[in-house]
């Protein structure tokens, strides 16, 4: 820090539609986390939303210019991402949050993005499933790169075609509308992964509305397990992981660079596969 008085607070702006934010959980146990153990401390979260990145670039010069804040926590990173670099010229530690690669310069809790994809797929292939698509978020962001980066090499690993690809935005209105447009296809695929539950069960109830059962004719699974997940008919196979343990994992980062420490190298827990009724068998002759 530059000897200033500390503000005892972290910033944290999510650029994402409220509507979002209210239906989705990740964020929500998330910040959960890093609330409780900044607490310890006797630090505080100071939450911004807004709508682009423009309005996230106005937030961060306020802060700084108020002194409101002591470290920002960068999410949803994204390539060719600025904000790190705006972020240190405006004179305001980070910390990002999420990318499998440290980022140059600025302190990291990296995620493996990769290894569960992988793990979801050789469950599927054992199912018999030779036809996959993935329903993914925003393609601009790391993670969504990341994990469609490995399905792909898996599934030409495995000897299939390339997995069926199309963009949604997290929201149940981009589950409902894809899923529809998947099995619209003269060739459905026979299993599909979505990038988080809400998109997941909207594709269920897409397909119950389309008379496709579930998972008889299409298996579906989920990244992000949550309470949508386990009360769906049939409960979703997910993806699941420890979202409280990654914020506490950030918050403990943020601690370290608001005290002028050096930060250490961290992981946000690894997703892993839990396995329900939304996926069995491919359909004999697919």
């Amino acid at each position: 820090m530059d000897g200033r008085e500390a503000a005892g607070a972290v910033g944290l702006v999510l650029a994402r539609q409220r509507r979002l934010l209210g239906a989705e959980p990740f964020f929500m146990e998330f910040i959960a986390g890093i609330e409780e153990r900044l607490a310890e401390d006797d630090m505080s979260v100071l939450l911004h939303l807004v709508t682009g990145r423009e309005a996230e670039t106005a937030a961060y010069r306020r802060w700084a210019e108020r002194r409101l804040v002591d470290v920002v926590v960068v999410v949803n990173p994204a390539e060719g991402d600025g904000r790190p670099a705006a972020l240190r010229a405006l004179g305001l530690p980070a910390v990002v949050a999420g990318t499998p690669e440290p980022e140059p310069g600025t302190p990291t809790v990296r995620a493996d993005q990769a290894s569960p994809v992988r793990e979801a797929l050789a469950r599927l292939l054992d199912l018999g499933h030779r036809r996959v698509a993935r329903v993914t978020g925003p393609g601009e962001l790391v993670h969504t790169r990341a994990r469609t980066e490995a399905l792909v090499d898996g599934c030409r690993a495995a000897g299939l075609a390339d997995p069926v690809l199309v963009e949604g935005d997290y929201s149940a209105e981009a589950g409902t509308r894809l899923t529809r447009g998947l099995l619209g296809l003269a060739d459905p695929p026979t299993a599909v992964l979505y990038d988080n539950d809400v998109m997941a069960v909207a594709g269920l109830e897409a397909a119950r509305a389309l008379g496709v059962p579930v998972p008889g004719r299409l298996s579906l699974v989920a990244w992000d397990d949550s309470t949508l997940c386990r009360l769906a008919t049939p409960a979703l196979t997910t993806m699941s992981v420890d979202v409280y343990q990654y914020g506490v994992s950030v918050a403990e980062s943020v601690l370290e660079c608001a005290a002028g420490r050096p930060v250490a190298e961290r992981w946000a827990p690894t997703a892993y596969l839990v396995q329900r009724g939304s996926t069995g068998p491919a359909p004999a002759g697919r």
